[in-house]
């Protein structure tokens, strides 16, 4: 007997919009003062129901494009032949393992696989607090690091912003080392170590509360501070502090890993560091709910206290076949290498308009993760935060959809799919301009 999924009825936008209302999560936003119905994906592109395109600049979760057809058709095959769990032998987690830590040096050798960057991170913060048979942790400033309570925790973006409880007296925020708007600037060469020693603070604020450090969370480039590229030689001293404190340095490059950095596989590797565990999640699937946390052996042997680490889902043999696919097309497209290029010369061609237009006051980034700043005075730094937006509402108006993030949400943030190329990065600098003449 053969059964036929029943047809989704096709809703117009309006329609949809009162659906959520009524029978989603009333806390759930949309983007856009007239959001978009979006029905089909590919490459650097999203087409509404209309057939248009838009050129999608903010969705670093399909890393290597829009329903790439090596990856659909990995996680179709094998969907068609077998997904279970790890507690049967297979061959594609021990593969993905295999491949996944190749990518890292040679001290991070131990592979947990997880459904989403939030589970690596909460499952980071278990490994940390029982290596170091201790419960404190500190983070940076405007940080967000995922959405269960212990994350929420763990998250200023979350526990400071709308309908957040504060600082939990168990976490100590570090500042923000943001070189552009912070207390030591971008010319100063010892900016990085200047605002790592603020980590020295956070600890004695540990020890005044009779407890110790378990970890220092830090993502390798800040994305809801707004697209900070981390000061040299910030992780170096940060993380000596850190672990002469007992802590253990975990990197979080949920946001930034796999080549998108352009330079460096992983965007730690920029700082010159060996961190001791390193959380991944939304690239590594594109699109598909998969995460994953590497670590040294002996903190993954720390963990075998008795208790085991089981994941219904995670390393199932789909996630793990298509994980590979992504691993695959960003070595045979060479991605990493188009991140770079293609990055520069977004990086280029924005510096060029901060030359022309008062309202870019800085632009920063690595590979195609990048933050264009808006300011209203460029002496002040007044943040430029309704022109960012005008900015954004522009951009979507000719087909290109980029948002805003960082703590005075003036802060564009450009991070798309990395096979972004050079012809989208040309028509992005054209219509950005044009928003820019508008508003002058």
């Amino acid at each position: 007997m053969t059964t036929t999924a029943q047809a989704i009825p096709q809703r117009s936008p309006q329609e949809i919009i009162d659906l959520r209302r009524r029978h989603l999560n009333p806390s759930l936003s949309i983007s856009y003062r007239e959001p978009i119905k979006m029905v089909r994906g590919e490459g650097a592109y999203l087409f509404d129901q209309n057939g248009q395109a838009y050129l999608d600049m903010v969705n670093n979760v399909c890393h290597v494009g829009h329903c790439h057809p090596a990856v659909v058709a990995a996680g179709q095959t094998q969907m068609a032949q077998l997904n279970t769990n790890t507690r049967y032998l297979h061959d594609n987690i021990v593969e993905y393992a295999k491949r996944l830590s190749a990518t890292f040096p040679n001290e991070l050798s131990v592979v947990f696989l997880t459904n989403s960057g939030t589970e690596a991170n909460d499952l980071a913060l278990r490994l940390a607090k029982t290596y170091s048979k201790a419960n404190d942790i500190i983070v940076v400033d405007h940080a967000y690091h995922g959405n269960s309570p212990t994350m929420i925790e763990l998250s200023p973006y979350k526990f400071d912003g709308k309908g957040g409880q504060g600082r939990p007296a168990h976490i100590q925020v570090a500042e923000i080392p943001d070189d552009y708007r912070g207390r030591f600037r971008r010319g100063d060469p010892l900016a990085g170590k200047k605002y790592a020693a603020d980590l020295h603070r956070a600890i004695g604020a540990i020890h005044a509360r009779g407890q110790a450090p378990a970890a220092f969370f830090c993502e390798s480039i800040l994305g809801c501070g707004g697209q900070v590229v981390l000061p040299e030689g910030y992780l170096s001293e940060a993380y000596a502090i850190a672990r002469a404190a007992g802590a253990v340095c975990i990197a979080d490059e949920v946001q930034v890993g796999f080549g998108r950095a352009g330079s460096h596989f992983w965007a730690f590797e920029s700082q010159g560091v060996v961190p001791d565990i390193v959380t991944m999640g939304k690239p590594i699937c594109n699109g598909h709910p998969m995460g994953a946390v590497v670590t040294r052996p002996e903190i993954a042997q720390a963990f075998m206290n008795g208790m085991e680490y089981f994941n219904t889902f995670a390393g199932n043999p789909v996630s793990c076949a298509m994980g590979l696919a992504v691993l695959d097309v960003i070595e045979q497209e060479s991605l990493q290498a188009n991140a770079q290029a293609v990055g520069d010369l977004v990086l280029q061609g924005l510096r060029t308009l901060q030359s022309e237009f008062d309202l870019i006051g800085d632009v920063r980034g690595m590979g195609l993760f990048i933050g264009v700043e808006m300011v209203k005075d460029r002496e002040k730094l007044t943040p430029a935060t309704e022109e960012a937006n005008v900015v954004i509402e522009y951009l979507k108006a000719h087909h290109i959809l980029l948002s805003t993030d960082g703590p005075y949400d003036n802060v564009l943030k450009l991070k798309p799919p990395i096979v972004f190329s050079k012809a989208n990065a040309e028509e992005f600098l054209q219509r950005l301009r044009e928003a820019l003449q508008m508003l002058q």
